[in-house]
């Protein structure tokens, strides 16, 4: 077995315990199964990447931990204080997109899928907005912030994948994919009455966009090598 498989188990199977104990109603449990993610996903990409960590991976890790910690801790403050904590980590990634990718050429062909991805984007970003949520009316321009954020890290991953089709444009679209659905369900829990299938869409989209997250980390950081070495 790799190094690195341990982890990784350790990570599925607390993604397998956190369906179950929502699905049971079991929050002390699933609490405690969700505090597991972050740290075996975290040991999977240091094995992985040979315990090679730069700067801007290492922030976005440490951003993901605060606001995981706020999420599990569910006090006053949590809701701002993760959703701050997030909006740190989605700004860091655009920025990783800014500076470490090659600019993206679009043709022809691609101006038609681009542009109902961004009608898409825009459309959801409108329409979660304009919910008439307490917490969000008080707190509108932060959470307006977060939202274009979200849709710019949303447009670099999905453009990236219609133009190049790559393996890590995949990872890239699925993490904006995973993220995207976990903080739609994450206020949807918020503005409806509770639904086990709504906190199961939440729990399994939040944990899934770390996997995917780190899988593109991996795959950048191959693709950096291997154009160094040739």
């Amino acid at each position: 077995m790799k190094p690195n498989k341990p982890s990784l188990i350790l990570f599925f199977l607390a993604l397998f315990c956190t369906i179950i104990f929502d699905w049971t109603g079991q929050d002390f449990f699933a609490t405690y199964a969700k505090a597991i993610v972050l740290p075996a996903i975290f040991i999977y990409y240091l094995i992985s990447s040979e315990f090679e960590i730069k700067k801007t991976e290492g922030l976005i890790f440490f951003f993901c931990f605060v606001g995981q910690v706020y999420d599990l801790m569910d006090i006053e403050s949590s809701e701002i204080g993760g959703v701050l904590s997030f909006l740190i980590v989605y700004i860091l990634i655009v920025t990783i997109f800014i500076r470490e990718h090659e600019r993206i050429k679009l043709t022809k062909r691609d101006i038609l899928p681009i542009s109902i991805v961004v009608v898409f984007i825009v459309y959801l970003l409108i329409s979660v907005l304009s919910l008439q949520l307490d917490s969000m009316r008080k707190f509108i321009t932060l959470y307006t912030v977060y939202g274009i954020v979200l849709s710019v890290l949303s447009y670099f991953c999905f453009v990236s994948y219609i133009t190049k089709g790559t393996h890590m444009a995949l990872m890239m679209s699925l993490m904006a994919i995973s993220y995207i659905f976990s903080d739609i369900f994450y206020i949807f829990n918020e503005y409806f009455s509770y639904s086990v299938v709504l906190v199961l869409i939440r729990d399994t989209t939040q944990i899934l966009a770390y996997f995917f997250m780190v899988e593109y980390f991996l795959e950048k950081a191959r693709i950096q090598r291997k154009t160094i070495q040739q």
